[in-house]
Protein backbone atom coordinates (compact mmCIF):
# COMPACT_ATOMS: atom_id res chain seq x y z
CA UNK A 1 0.00 0.00 0.00
CA UNK A 2 1.24 3.74 -0.74
CA UNK A 3 2.27 6.01 2.23
CA UNK A 4 -0.65 7.64 3.22
CA UNK A 5 1.21 11.56 3.88
CA UNK A 6 -1.09 12.97 7.01
CA UNK A 7 -0.37 15.98 9.08
CA UNK A 8 -3.37 17.03 12.23
CA UNK A 9 -4.05 20.71 12.79
CA UNK A 10 -5.52 21.53 15.97
CA UNK A 11 -9.06 23.50 16.06
CA UNK A 12 -9.92 25.44 19.13
CA UNK A 13 -12.73 26.72 21.35
CA UNK A 14 -13.09 30.46 22.95
CA UNK A 15 -10.47 29.88 25.76
CA UNK A 16 -7.94 28.10 23.77
CA UNK A 17 -8.86 24.33 24.71
CA UNK A 18 -8.15 21.90 21.89
CA UNK A 19 -11.66 20.96 20.89
CA UNK A 20 -10.59 18.40 17.05
CA UNK A 21 -8.08 18.11 15.31
CA UNK A 22 -8.53 18.45 11.14
CA UNK A 23 -6.85 15.43 9.25
CA UNK A 24 -4.76 17.00 6.02
CA UNK A 25 -3.66 14.46 2.90
CA UNK A 26 -1.85 14.89 0.88
CA UNK A 27 -3.43 15.46 -2.45
CA UNK A 28 -7.07 14.86 -0.55
CA UNK A 29 -8.50 11.82 1.00
CA UNK A 30 -9.95 10.92 -2.61
CA UNK A 31 -6.41 9.83 -4.18
CA UNK A 32 -6.10 6.98 -1.30
CA UNK A 33 -9.80 5.80 -2.35
CA UNK A 34 -10.24 6.08 -6.14
CA UNK A 35 -13.86 4.72 -7.67
CA UNK A 36 -15.01 3.23 -4.48
CA UNK A 37 -18.21 1.24 -4.28
CA UNK A 38 -20.26 0.06 -1.37
CA UNK A 39 -19.66 -3.44 0.29
CA UNK A 40 -16.57 -5.35 1.05
CA UNK A 41 -14.06 -3.54 -1.53
CA UNK A 42 -15.00 -0.24 0.18
CA UNK A 43 -14.59 -1.25 3.42
CA UNK A 44 -11.65 -3.50 3.16
CA UNK A 45 -10.13 -0.12 0.91
CA UNK A 46 -10.99 2.34 4.56
CA UNK A 47 -9.43 -0.12 6.37
CA UNK A 48 -6.24 -0.03 4.65
CA UNK A 49 -5.99 3.77 4.28
CA UNK A 50 -7.69 5.42 7.48
CA UNK A 51 -6.96 3.16 9.94
CA UNK A 52 -3.74 1.89 9.19
CA UNK A 53 -2.27 5.31 9.15
CA UNK A 54 -3.43 5.87 13.43
CA UNK A 55 -6.83 7.03 13.37
CA UNK A 56 -6.48 6.80 16.72
CA UNK A 57 -3.16 7.98 17.29
CA UNK A 58 -4.01 11.20 15.50
CA UNK A 59 -7.16 11.61 17.04
CA UNK A 60 -5.88 12.00 21.03
CA UNK A 61 -9.15 11.10 21.96
CA UNK A 62 -10.97 14.27 20.10
CA UNK A 63 -13.13 14.12 17.38
CA UNK A 64 -11.33 14.12 13.80
CA UNK A 65 -12.74 16.82 10.95
CA UNK A 66 -11.74 14.73 7.45
CA UNK A 67 -12.86 16.39 4.13
CA UNK A 68 -14.87 14.09 1.81
CA UNK A 69 -15.47 14.75 -2.11
CA UNK A 70 -18.44 15.04 -4.06
CA UNK A 71 -17.50 11.10 -5.09
CA UNK A 72 -16.82 9.97 -1.61
CA UNK A 73 -20.14 11.64 -0.40
CA UNK A 74 -22.61 10.40 -2.74
CA UNK A 75 -21.26 6.58 -2.56
CA UNK A 76 -22.57 7.31 1.41
CA UNK A 77 -18.73 6.56 2.13
CA UNK A 78 -18.46 8.37 5.64
CA UNK A 79 -20.76 6.19 6.69
CA UNK A 80 -18.24 3.55 7.52
CA UNK A 81 -16.38 5.77 9.43
CA UNK A 82 -17.26 6.40 13.31
CA UNK A 83 -19.84 8.87 13.58
CA UNK A 84 -18.84 9.72 17.69
CA UNK A 85 -15.14 10.33 15.88
CA UNK A 86 -15.35 11.67 12.18
CA UNK A 87 -16.60 15.17 11.17
CA UNK A 88 -17.73 15.11 7.75
CA UNK A 89 -16.32 18.18 5.96
CA UNK A 90 -17.63 19.29 2.30
CA UNK A 91 -15.89 20.63 0.40
CA UNK A 92 -16.27 23.78 -1.05
CA UNK A 93 -16.61 22.43 -4.94
CA UNK A 94 -19.46 19.87 -4.22
CA UNK A 95 -22.03 20.70 -5.92
CA UNK A 96 -25.45 19.81 -4.21
CA UNK A 97 -27.29 18.03 -6.66
CA UNK A 98 -30.09 15.33 -5.53
CA UNK A 99 -28.01 13.01 -4.51
CA UNK A 100 -25.30 14.25 -2.59
CA UNK A 101 -27.81 16.53 -0.57
CA UNK A 102 -30.00 12.99 -0.07
CA UNK A 103 -26.53 11.17 1.02
CA UNK A 104 -26.06 13.84 3.19
CA UNK A 105 -29.33 14.20 5.03
CA UNK A 106 -29.29 10.17 5.51
CA UNK A 107 -26.08 10.68 7.54
CA UNK A 108 -26.79 13.58 9.04
CA UNK A 109 -30.37 11.03 10.41
CA UNK A 110 -27.79 8.96 11.40
CA UNK A 111 -26.57 11.12 14.04
CA UNK A 112 -22.86 12.65 11.93
CA UNK A 113 -21.72 15.91 12.89
CA UNK A 114 -21.74 17.54 8.92
CA UNK A 115 -19.40 20.82 8.30
CA UNK A 116 -19.34 23.24 5.43
CA UNK A 117 -16.07 24.16 4.18
CA UNK A 118 -14.66 27.41 2.97
CA UNK A 119 -17.98 28.88 3.15
CA UNK A 120 -19.25 31.03 0.64
CA UNK A 121 -22.93 31.19 -0.08
CA UNK A 122 -24.89 30.35 -2.79
CA UNK A 123 -28.61 30.11 -3.07
CA UNK A 124 -28.11 26.49 -4.26
CA UNK A 125 -25.99 25.50 -0.95
CA UNK A 126 -29.39 26.41 1.50
CA UNK A 127 -30.22 22.48 1.50
CA UNK A 128 -26.31 21.77 3.11
CA UNK A 129 -27.02 24.76 5.18
CA UNK A 130 -30.03 22.93 6.57
CA UNK A 131 -28.28 19.53 7.63
CA UNK A 132 -24.94 21.36 8.74
CA UNK A 133 -23.98 21.62 12.29
CA UNK A 134 -20.59 23.91 11.29
CA UNK A 135 -19.39 26.36 8.65
CA UNK A 136 -15.82 27.00 8.43
CA UNK A 137 -14.98 30.23 6.92
CA UNK A 138 -11.05 31.07 5.38
CA UNK A 139 -10.54 34.31 7.82
CA UNK A 140 -7.37 35.59 5.49
CA UNK A 141 -9.32 34.51 2.16
CA UNK A 142 -12.80 35.99 2.93
CA UNK A 143 -13.06 39.59 3.61
CA UNK A 144 -14.33 40.51 7.22
CA UNK A 145 -17.58 42.41 5.31
CA UNK A 146 -18.46 39.73 3.68
CA UNK A 147 -18.20 37.40 6.56
CA UNK A 148 -20.30 39.61 8.46
CA UNK A 149 -23.25 39.50 5.31
CA UNK A 150 -22.88 36.06 5.61
CA UNK A 151 -23.19 35.64 9.43
CA UNK A 152 -26.25 37.99 9.15
CA UNK A 153 -28.28 35.06 6.87
CA UNK A 154 -27.03 32.32 8.72
CA UNK A 155 -28.54 33.65 12.19
CA UNK A 156 -29.79 30.11 13.29
CA UNK A 157 -29.30 28.61 16.96
CA UNK A 158 -27.78 25.47 16.95
CA UNK A 159 -25.16 26.68 13.75
CA UNK A 160 -21.01 26.50 15.05
CA UNK A 161 -18.76 29.24 13.20
CA UNK A 162 -15.44 27.86 13.06
CA UNK A 163 -12.76 30.68 11.85
CA UNK A 164 -9.93 28.87 9.98
CA UNK A 165 -6.43 30.30 8.57
CA UNK A 166 -6.61 32.35 11.97
CA UNK A 167 -2.56 32.76 12.21
CA UNK A 168 -2.41 35.85 14.58
CA UNK A 169 -3.45 36.49 17.68
CA UNK A 170 -5.25 39.73 16.65
CA UNK A 171 -7.14 37.68 14.01
CA UNK A 172 -8.27 35.10 17.09
CA UNK A 173 -9.73 38.31 19.07
CA UNK A 174 -11.45 39.81 15.77
CA UNK A 175 -12.64 36.22 14.95
CA UNK A 176 -13.97 35.95 18.27
CA UNK A 177 -16.01 39.63 18.54
CA UNK A 178 -17.39 38.08 15.68
CA UNK A 179 -19.37 35.25 17.29
CA UNK A 180 -17.25 32.52 16.21
CA UNK A 181 -16.83 29.72 18.40
CA UNK A 182 -14.52 27.69 16.73
CA UNK A 183 -10.59 28.58 15.49
CA UNK A 184 -8.54 26.80 13.56
CA UNK A 185 -4.28 28.01 12.65
CA UNK A 186 -1.23 28.36 14.25
CA UNK A 187 -1.81 31.29 16.19
CA UNK A 188 -1.54 29.55 19.57
CA UNK A 189 2.87 28.98 17.86
CA UNK A 190 3.00 32.37 17.83
CA UNK A 191 4.89 34.42 20.12
CA UNK A 192 2.61 37.33 21.94
CA UNK A 193 5.45 39.68 22.52
CA UNK A 194 5.14 42.26 25.34
CA UNK A 195 7.38 44.70 24.76
CA UNK A 196 10.37 45.42 28.07
CA UNK A 197 8.89 42.20 29.55
CA UNK A 198 12.32 40.59 30.93
CA UNK A 199 12.42 36.52 31.09
CA UNK A 200 11.94 35.81 34.99
CA UNK A 201 14.89 33.79 36.82
CA UNK A 202 12.80 30.85 37.74
CA UNK A 203 12.11 30.98 33.18
CA UNK A 204 15.53 31.19 33.08
CA UNK A 205 16.50 28.53 35.38
CA UNK A 206 13.92 25.96 33.31
CA UNK A 207 15.27 26.80 30.27
CA UNK A 208 18.78 26.16 31.66
CA UNK A 209 17.49 22.84 33.28
CA UNK A 210 16.16 21.73 29.46
CA UNK A 211 19.57 22.99 27.72
CA UNK A 212 21.63 21.38 29.39
CA UNK A 213 20.20 18.14 30.46
CA UNK A 214 19.78 17.38 26.28
CA UNK A 215 23.17 17.88 26.31
CA UNK A 216 25.63 15.26 25.53
CA UNK A 217 28.01 15.49 28.37
CA UNK A 218 25.51 15.80 30.74
CA UNK A 219 25.71 12.58 33.05
CA UNK A 220 23.46 9.65 34.48
CA UNK A 221 24.54 10.57 38.02
CA UNK A 222 23.76 14.38 37.17
CA UNK A 223 20.65 13.88 36.29
CA UNK A 224 19.63 11.79 39.04
CA UNK A 225 20.88 14.32 41.82
CA UNK A 226 18.80 16.73 39.72
CA UNK A 227 15.49 15.02 39.77
CA UNK A 228 15.50 13.99 42.95
CA UNK A 229 15.86 17.37 45.06
CA UNK A 230 13.17 18.63 42.44
CA UNK A 231 10.06 17.42 44.26
CA UNK A 232 7.82 18.23 41.34
CA UNK A 233 9.92 16.39 38.55
CA UNK A 234 10.10 13.33 40.91
CA UNK A 235 6.26 13.11 41.70
CA UNK A 236 5.20 13.50 38.21
CA UNK A 237 8.10 10.94 37.37
CA UNK A 238 6.48 8.03 39.82
CA UNK A 239 2.96 9.13 38.84
CA UNK A 240 3.81 8.62 35.17
CA UNK A 241 6.11 5.16 35.32
CA UNK A 242 3.41 4.10 37.98
CA UNK A 243 0.40 4.53 35.44
CA UNK A 244 -1.84 2.04 34.37
CA UNK A 245 -0.19 2.93 30.82
CA UNK A 246 2.71 1.02 31.92
CA UNK A 247 0.77 -2.01 33.48
CA UNK A 248 4.06 -2.86 36.53
CA UNK A 249 3.44 -5.36 38.84
CA UNK A 250 6.13 -3.67 40.83
CA UNK A 251 5.92 0.15 41.94
CA UNK A 252 8.93 2.20 40.97
CA UNK A 253 10.27 4.06 44.15
CA UNK A 254 13.22 5.26 43.64
CA UNK A 255 14.93 7.72 40.47
CA UNK A 256 17.57 5.07 40.33
CA UNK A 257 14.98 2.34 39.01
CA UNK A 258 13.07 5.38 36.78
CA UNK A 259 16.21 5.67 35.27
CA UNK A 260 16.79 1.57 34.88
CA UNK A 261 13.22 1.24 33.66
CA UNK A 262 12.84 4.23 31.50
CA UNK A 263 16.48 4.49 29.97
CA UNK A 264 18.69 7.90 30.55
CA UNK A 265 17.24 9.48 27.09
CA UNK A 266 13.51 8.98 27.79
CA UNK A 267 13.94 10.47 31.44
CA UNK A 268 15.82 13.32 29.52
CA UNK A 269 12.79 13.85 27.66
CA UNK A 270 10.65 13.23 30.22
CA UNK A 271 12.42 16.37 32.80
CA UNK A 272 12.43 18.07 29.74
CA UNK A 273 8.73 18.17 29.07
CA UNK A 274 8.04 18.93 32.89
CA UNK A 275 10.31 21.99 32.53
CA UNK A 276 8.54 23.35 29.22
CA UNK A 277 4.69 22.62 30.95
CA UNK A 278 6.03 24.79 33.74
CA UNK A 279 7.04 27.43 31.39
CA UNK A 280 4.06 27.62 29.70
CA UNK A 281 1.68 27.58 32.29
CA UNK A 282 -1.45 29.90 31.11
CA UNK A 283 -0.66 28.70 27.32
CA UNK A 284 -2.82 26.19 25.02
CA UNK A 285 -1.93 22.71 26.26
CA UNK A 286 -1.14 22.24 21.98
CA UNK A 287 1.20 24.02 22.46
CA UNK A 288 2.81 21.91 24.70
CA UNK A 289 2.26 19.17 22.55
CA UNK A 290 3.64 20.68 19.10
CA UNK A 291 6.33 21.14 20.67
CA UNK A 292 6.96 18.00 21.45
CA UNK A 293 6.00 16.48 18.32
CA UNK A 294 8.58 18.91 17.13
CA UNK A 295 11.49 17.88 19.15
CA UNK A 296 10.52 14.08 18.55
CA UNK A 297 10.24 13.85 14.71
CA UNK A 298 13.57 15.98 14.77
CA UNK A 299 15.32 13.57 16.62
CA UNK A 300 13.89 10.35 14.09
CA UNK A 301 14.61 12.40 10.84
CA UNK A 302 18.03 12.71 12.38
CA UNK A 303 18.31 9.13 12.66
CA UNK A 304 17.43 8.92 8.72
CA UNK A 305 19.93 11.30 7.22
CA UNK A 306 23.05 10.56 5.93
CA UNK A 307 25.22 12.48 7.78
CA UNK A 308 25.74 11.55 11.81
CA UNK A 309 23.76 13.83 13.89
CA UNK A 310 23.48 13.71 17.52
CA UNK A 311 19.77 13.08 18.70
CA UNK A 312 20.27 15.18 21.51
CA UNK A 313 20.81 18.15 19.26
CA UNK A 314 17.62 17.12 16.97
CA UNK A 315 15.42 16.52 20.17
CA UNK A 316 16.25 20.21 21.47
CA UNK A 317 16.12 21.68 18.12
CA UNK A 318 12.45 20.82 17.54
CA UNK A 319 11.61 21.52 21.16
CA UNK A 320 12.95 25.05 21.80
CA UNK A 321 11.69 26.03 18.07
CA UNK A 322 8.42 27.13 19.95
CA UNK A 323 9.88 28.90 22.84
CA UNK A 324 9.57 31.76 21.71
CA UNK A 325 5.46 31.26 21.99
CA UNK A 326 5.64 29.91 25.38
CA UNK A 327 8.07 32.35 26.81
CA UNK A 328 6.43 35.68 24.63
CA UNK A 329 9.83 36.75 24.00
CA UNK A 330 11.65 36.89 20.84
CA UNK A 331 13.68 34.02 20.13
CA UNK A 332 17.45 35.25 19.17
CA UNK A 333 16.79 37.37 23.07
CA UNK A 334 15.86 34.11 24.90
CA UNK A 335 18.81 31.67 23.08
CA UNK A 336 21.29 34.42 23.45
CA UNK A 337 21.02 33.31 27.14
CA UNK A 338 21.26 29.94 27.13
CA UNK A 339 24.56 27.42 26.10
CA UNK A 340 22.46 25.74 23.26
CA UNK A 341 25.28 24.43 19.94
CA UNK A 342 25.91 27.27 17.95
CA UNK A 343 24.43 25.21 14.85
CA UNK A 344 20.52 25.17 17.14
CA UNK A 345 21.03 28.91 17.27
CA UNK A 346 21.61 29.08 14.05
CA UNK A 347 19.18 27.18 12.45
CA UNK A 348 16.60 28.56 15.30
CA UNK A 349 17.55 32.60 15.28
CA UNK A 350 18.38 32.83 11.20
CA UNK A 351 17.18 30.18 9.99
CA UNK A 352 20.27 29.45 8.18
CA UNK A 353 22.61 26.38 8.79
CA UNK A 354 22.78 22.58 8.15
CA UNK A 355 19.96 22.13 11.03
CA UNK A 356 17.91 24.98 9.33
CA UNK A 357 16.31 22.79 6.40
CA UNK A 358 14.98 19.41 9.14
CA UNK A 359 12.70 22.60 11.39
CA UNK A 360 11.80 23.75 8.11
CA UNK A 361 10.92 20.57 7.32
CA UNK A 362 8.82 19.44 10.22
CA UNK A 363 7.16 23.09 9.67
CA UNK A 364 6.14 22.18 6.01
CA UNK A 365 4.72 18.37 7.37
CA UNK A 366 2.52 20.20 10.42
CA UNK A 367 1.24 22.45 7.70
CA UNK A 368 0.57 20.41 5.23
CA UNK A 369 2.62 21.86 2.30
CA UNK A 370 3.74 18.35 0.37
CA UNK A 371 5.44 20.20 -2.41
CA UNK A 372 7.77 21.93 0.18
CA UNK A 373 7.76 18.54 2.33
CA UNK A 374 9.29 16.93 -1.26
CA UNK A 375 11.95 18.98 -2.22
CA UNK A 376 13.08 19.26 1.61
CA UNK A 377 13.23 15.79 2.00
CA UNK A 378 15.03 15.13 -1.39
CA UNK A 379 17.80 18.44 -0.40
CA UNK A 380 18.19 16.82 3.47
CA UNK A 381 18.60 13.22 1.02
CA UNK A 382 16.12 11.67 3.69
CA UNK A 383 13.76 8.73 2.34
CA UNK A 384 10.45 10.76 1.78
CA UNK A 385 8.52 7.59 2.09
CA UNK A 386 9.61 7.14 5.49
CA UNK A 387 8.11 10.77 6.73
CA UNK A 388 4.40 9.60 7.61
CA UNK A 389 5.38 6.50 9.96
CA UNK A 390 7.64 9.12 11.51
CA UNK A 391 5.39 11.73 11.94
CA UNK A 392 2.80 9.15 13.52
CA UNK A 393 5.73 7.98 15.96
CA UNK A 394 6.45 11.64 17.19
CA UNK A 395 2.27 12.28 17.71
CA UNK A 396 2.13 9.52 19.46
CA UNK A 397 4.98 10.08 21.68
CA UNK A 398 4.16 13.22 22.58
CA UNK A 399 0.59 12.63 23.60
CA UNK A 400 1.84 10.05 25.75
CA UNK A 401 4.66 11.71 27.39
CA UNK A 402 2.70 15.30 27.94
CA UNK A 403 -0.46 13.59 29.28
CA UNK A 404 2.09 11.96 31.78
CA UNK A 405 4.47 15.26 32.38
CA UNK A 406 0.87 17.22 32.68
Amino acid sequence: MEDVYVARQPIFDKNKNLYAYELLFRDGAANHMPDVEGDTATTALLTNTFFTIGMDTLAGGRKLFINFTQNLLEKKVPLLLPKATVVIEILEDVKPGPVLIAACAQMAADGYTIALDDFVYMPELDPLIALANIIKFDFRLTPKKAIRAYLKRLSRNNLCLLAEKVETQDEFEAAQKMGFELFQGYFFCKPEILQGREIQGSQLNLMMIMAQINGDTFSCDELEKLISRDMGISYKLFKYLNSAFFARVSKVASVKQALTFLGEKEIRRFVSLIAMSRLAEGKPEELIRAACIRGKFCELLGAGANERISPSEMFTLGLFSLIDAVIGRPMDKILGELPLSGQIKRALIDAKGRLAGFIELVRSYETAEWDRVSRLSQALTLDAKTLPALYLQACQWSDTTTAGAA
